[in-house]
């Protein structure tokens, strides 16, 4: 029996190889989703070193990963500059697409463990400022535990202002709150009504009227949130609309101190109704405002595109069964970065 030769064949670039030319692009092809983790990152965190850092690469390897997707795309995505990274007019698109995609994947073991499992762990970071935390989710927090109590729940307490960077930065998973200016990424959805109300001491001249005009609270001190709150800013609007000489007497934060201060005789003061109780009305006379001064909604707000963690799905049915299904809610916003 003979032997048959057996000839060997180089493989040519371009058939199964790619040419060495195209090496590095055939390679983080294959890799789409580390790529757009990249992007991701990069675009979150402002700096490639710390997209690097987060994603636990070096610095070199999230800038291949970048060009490597700028090549396959044909666009630029991002512009470096030595201080920070700014995004193309494309490169918002992508982002806009992307970043719900790659949370949903960095999500996927989670949710599914909560598929088979049911939620039985997680977390849930929940922003609101303090007259939110103390009147309107106490009863919300408490059916939530009942019914999800290995779920650990924090309530972050912040101002607007660092709830809406909180949110920006995925640091919270939604927030409840009131807001004046709903920005483009942003989705809110008004919940609950309260109207604003004129609190004075019972004893009060103003406590005696039929009925109170604006310019009847001009001789008295108002006792009221400090300036950066909305509550200051809103009071002010409709006394300079209206073009009604009013005076501070005393800027304080919490709604409880202001009604103390109230009840004490030091001034008077315009609250949201949210805070009123039972017993508030037997130390203090209540008028409503609502012909003068706007209402005030709390709801849930979001950042539009957000991936949703079932946690947080969960708790938001409680706010409102459905309220999930507005349709602000799936699409992204453009960035206020």
């Amino acid at each position: 029996m003979t032997k048959k030769a057996v000839t060997r064949t180089k493989k040519r670039p371009g058939k199964d190889m790619p040419a060495s030319g195209d090496a590095g692009r055939f390679y983080y092809k294959g890799n789409r989703l580390k790529q757009m983790r990249a992007f991701v990152a990069t675009v979150k965190l402002g700096t490639l070193s710390r997209a690097a850092e987060s994603l636990y690469l070096s610095q070199p390897s999230i800038s291949l990963q970048l060009q490597a997707l700028e090549r396959e795309l044909g666009v630029e995505l991002l512009r470096r500059s030595r201080r920070r990274i700014n995004l193309t007019d494309a490169g918002e698109a992508l982002y806009e697409l992307a970043r719900p995609l790659v949370e949903g994947w960095e999500n996927l073991d989670r949710e599914f463990q909560t598929k088979i499992k049911g939620l039985q762990s997680g977390r849930l970071i929940v922003a609101a400022g303090s007259s939110t935390i103390q009147y309107l989710l106490p009863e919300l927090v408490r059916r939530y535990r009942e019914q999800f109590p290995d779920v650990q729940l924090q309530l972050a307490n912040v101002t607007g202002k660092d709830g809406m960077a909180l949110l920006r930065a995925d640091e919270a998973d939604f927030a409840v709150g009131s807001m004046l200016d709903v920005p483009n990424d942003i989705a809110w959805a008004p919940v609950y009504h309260y109207d604003p109300m004129l609190i004075t001491p019972l004893d009060h001249p103003l406590a005696r009227k039929h009925s109170v005009a604006l310019e009847d609270l001009s001789p008295y001190g108002l006792i009221l949130p400090p300036q950066r709150l909305s509550t200051y800013r809103l009071v002010d609007l409709v006394f300079q609309q209206r073009q009604v000489p009013y005076q501070v007497a005393i800027e304080v934060g919490g709604w409880e101190v202001i009604k103390e201060y109230v009840a004490m005789g030091m001034g008077i003061s315009i609250v949201t109704g949210i805070c009123i109780t039972e017993a508030d009305r037997n130390r203090l006379a209540v008028r409503n405002m609502r012909q003068y001064f706007p209402q005030r909604s709390y709801g849930v707000v979001m950042r539009k595109g957000k991936y949703l963690s079932a946690e947080a799905r969960a708790f938001i049915d409680l706010i409102r069964p459905g309220l999930l299904t507005h349709r602000d809610y799936d699409e992204s916003g453009h960035s206020e970065r």
